[in-house]
């Protein structure tokens, strides 16, 4: 075998630690991006955050090589600000019509400070209706006060115990009441029987059981007799009947009363005949007419089938847009303006003293801390690559989805990630990560990047719908249906031919489960 020596060239991709960290910041969402930057801001000294506004040279590198004094900066009248705030908004205004301009090089300098604004003239009348919005409009106050009320909320047990103190109860019912209160579970339902609960106190003493058994009857009756209306019920239909006794006023009239009494009277029925509004049956059952019967499954349908709801204590998710787009004039005159939200654009600098001490004195352990600084450097200039991206991402949407801000979700267009990424010049999983768990701020409600992509259902005239605009539409069958005779999956799909969509059967299914609409069988009033 005889030995050689080859030279031989290649590429390869190497991901630097810098790259992985603008890969990683990219695709956090805003509540993660937030416990990054608090984390970082505790392990890294070189990196502060500004109380002010601070300058986009700030938010930048250039800072952290030569430090400001403040009377130079008092001289230069010099003001801080972040991206995306009043000093320099991050914003671009986008339009209904005509081409979108050429996206920025990667690695150019993102321009936050330009105004792309565009008039709009809306060429799209063959949509028609707009969507329900979904409003969002907290403000500051408003949304610290919901963030309190979710951390500060009550517990179900709680309550029951301070509604308890009222009671006046012996020793043993005191005790019985408290252990059948913290035996609910979240939705304050008792769901083991009180011989279970009093089997597992007493053991082998059949004296002690009875006698626990006696007083668990006592305090389930005196629980059920608390609020909210069915706590402590062992079923659904004793949830409901509890509710119902409570309604019982010397006020209702004779033909309420009659209601109410029906309305008991289904709730001893199995829970099918109800979940299937079976009139005719539960007519016979209760031997009621079928308007009683109407009357009392109204009376039932405002009823709360899970009294503890309210009370789970789980953190609300408040969304918080990364994106906000504005409406500007009406009609033809119309324009769009997308803008980051500067609320969730962190202000940071590099330490101008830190970083001047450094500069200055070169001894032992510099080493160590110039990678610290340069750290600090990398991460201010990952923000800020981040929300540049999300702004062309987002820039991108709406010029695709024009049609979308003018006349609601049933003017959807298909959209897929590679159109963006083809027009912005990036790789399809850098828009994926843009797109997830980032939120924009429409005149229709806040929603999450992706909403906008869908993919394409083939017309009769040879063009595309988007998925997203066909589930709108088969929501608004389904609403407008007559109950006696809901529309099946096969009538639906009948009828998106008829506007047109080429929609198969089971894509009408596949659509309204996504919808959470349940089928024709359980739509329809027996």
């Amino acid at each position: 075998m005889k030995q050689g020596l080859s030279l031989r060239v290649s590429q390869h991709l190497a991901l630097t630690p810098q790259l992985q960290q603008s890969i990683r910041l990219l695709q956090l969402s805003t509540l993660e991006l937030s416990q990054e930057v608090e984390q970082m801001l505790d392990e890294n000294p070189f990196l502060e955050r500004t109380a002010e506004e601070a300058p986009r040279e700030e938010f930048g590198l250039e800072a952290a090589d030569a430090p400001v004094r403040d009377e130079d900066r008092q001289a230069e009248g010099e003001t801080d600000f972040a991206p995306g705030s009043a000093a320099a908004p991050a914003e671009v205004a986008v339009a209904a019509t005509g081409d979108a301009e050429a996206a920025a090089p990667a690695d150019s300098e993102p321009d936050w400070e330009g105004d792309g604004t565009v008039d709009l003239a809306p060429d799209d009348s063959e949509w028609g209706g707009d969507a329900p919005a979904r409003a969002n409009n907290l403000g500051d106050d408003e949304r610290t006060d919901a963030t309190e009320l979710a951390r500060s909320q009550e517990s179900l047990q709680s309550f029951l115990h301070r509604q308890a103190l009222s009671l006046r109860l012996g020793e043993n019912d005191c005790a019985a009441l408290r252990f059948l209160i913290e035996s609910l579970n979240d939705d304050g339902y008792l769901e083991d029987s009180l011989p279970a609960l009093a089997s597992g106190l007493a053991g082998d003493d059949n004296d002690q059981f009875d006698e626990l058994v006696h007083h668990f009857q006592v305090a389930l009756g005196l629980l059920q007799s608390l609020e909210p209306a069915g706590v402590g019920a062992r079923s659904l239909g004793e949830c409901l009947t509890i509710q119902l006794r409570q309604l019982a006023s010397a006020r209702e009239s004779e033909e309420e009363a009659q209601v109410r009494k029906t309305a008991i009277a289904i709730c001893k029925q199995p829970m099918e005949l109800l979940a299937r509004r079976d009139f005719k049956r539960l007519a016979t059952l209760t031997r009621s007419n079928e308007d009683e019967v109407r009357a009392a499954l109204q009376l039932i349908a405002k009823l709360e089938p899970k009294p503890g709801r309210r009370f789970v204590d789980v953190e609300r998710n408040i969304v918080v847009p990364d994106v906000i787009v504005t409406r500007i004039g009406h009609g033809t005159n119309a324009k769009f303006r997308v803008m980051l939200n500067p609320e969730v654009m962190p202000r940071l600098r590099v330490h101008d003293i830190y970083a001047g001490a450094l500069k200055q004195h070169k001894g032992e352990g510099s080493q160590a801390l110039s990678q610290r600084l340069q750290e600090a450097r990398w991460f201010i200039k990952n923000i800020q690559q981040r929300f540049d991206t999300i702004l062309r991402v987002s820039n991108a949407i709406v010029e695709r989805q024009k049609s979308y801000f003018v006349h609601g979700e049933l003017a959807m267009r298909p959209l897929v990630l590679r159109e963006i990424a083809d027009e912005l010049g990036l790789h399809e999983s850098t828009i994926s990560r843009v797109t997830t768990a980032k939120y924009m701020a429409t005149p229709y409600g806040t929603v999450e990047l992706k909403y906008f992509f869908g993919s394409a259902l083939g017309t009769e005239t040879g063009g595309n719908a988007s998925s997203t605009a066909v589930r709108a539409l088969i929501k608004q069958f389904v609403s407008a249906e007559d109950v006696k005779k809901p529309l099946s999956d096969s009538q639906v799909s009948e009828m998106l031919k008829e506007q047109g969509i080429e929609c198969a059967r089971r894509t009408v299914a596949k659509y309204r489960e996504a919808l959470r609409i349940a089928p024709a069988n359980l739509r329809k009033a027996l």
